[in-house]
């Protein structure tokens, strides 16, 4: 079995779970998941987690991402996206490059976005797009998500192409709804193409066909990422030999017990815990008040595990 991460570009007519079907026909294994859903149309990186690696899950999901998008003013759509049914057309003649700027740059920061009725979020326990395809609209609460910068690439109006980086759960097509409506002619989303995901990139990734590839020439290994590699952003620690055995069973750690480069971390901070054979073995929380570290997520493995 293989444990790590692979970045797949996912490409347009796949959904985030056809690809992960088609990589367990591919890698023949079946303990494989993805880390943010991409919607069919949409195209980019999809981090993919194979085997002890499915527990980073969660943790990448959390980190911010980057889009190009390009938005078309003037089309209302119910999807808010061009694959939708058209609601509304607006003229844009009085719209400006100036204007438009100004009416992105009112989104940086935290906004409350109103989930659209085309996601998966639930209401009552059923999602929203089920009760969409029935011809129902509810009301959802708005969330608040973050636009950490919105750079405009270019403008050929009716078409606006714009970078985005942003917090998780953030829905670029009601982004490009909102900045229609805040201009007073509406918007949808025409594409959009997931350029970063918290440390995996595009420049990074490779196709289901490029792994494929890469399969077949046995040179697999050079494409995983490995789990303490995808963590490599919170310090390393070493146990001391005689406190190992503890460590692989996800006992608590003092301070003592380890060796560790940064003096008082912060409370709760994360670190990687490694042996003193330089195996990791844990994702560790540090806990000041009683000045040790206890397991988060276990990442040792007996060595005759397949």
């Amino acid at each position: 079995m293989i444990h790590g991460v692979i970045n797949i570009y996912k490409e347009k007519g796949y959904t985030s779970h056809d690809v992960v079907a088609k990589l367990r026909g591919i890698l023949g294994q079946r303990k494989i998941g993805h880390t943010g859903t991409l919607d069919p149309d949409a195209e980019g990186v999809l981090p993919i987690c194979l085997g002890r690696a499915t527990k980073l899950c969660d943790f990448l999901t959390e980190k911010e991402k980057t889009y190009e998008a390009t938005l078309l003013l003037g089309c209302v759509t119910d999807t808010q996206d061009t694959l939708g049914r058209i609601l509304e057309t607006r003229d844009v003649s009085g719209i400006t490059g100036e204007k438009i700027r100004e009416a992105v740059l009112k989104f940086e920061g935290e906004y409350p976005q109103i989930p659209p009725m085309y996601s998966a979020v639930k209401v009552n326990g059923k999602k929203l797009y089920e009760l969409a395809r029935e011809g129902k609209t509810v009301e959802r609460r708005p969330r608040m998500v973050q636009i950490f910068s919105a750079r405009i690439r270019s403008v050929e109006i009716p078409r606006v192409r714009m970078e985005i980086r942003c917090s998780k759960g953030t829905y670029i097509r009601t982004l490009c709804h909102d900045i229609g409506a805040e201009l007073g002619c509406g918007g949808c989303m025409e594409s959009l193409e997931r350029t970063q995901s918290g440390a995996f990139s595009v420049q990074d990734s490779l196709t289901l066909d490029e792994v494929v590839q890469k399969r077949d020439q046995g040179k697999l290994a050079e494409i995983v990422w490995p789990v303490d590699r995808v963590l490599e952003r919170y310090p390393r620690i070493v146990v001391s030999p005689q406190w190992e055995s503890l460590a692989r069973n996800g006992g608590a750690l003092r301070e003592q017990t380890v060796k560790c480069e940064i003096k008082d971390p912060p409370d709760g901070s994360l670190v990687r815990l490694y042996d003193s054979d330089g195996q990791f073995i844990a994702l560790y929380a540090w806990h000041r008040q009683n000045r040790e570290y206890r397991i988060k997520k276990m990442f040792f493995h007996e060595k005759t595990e397949e």
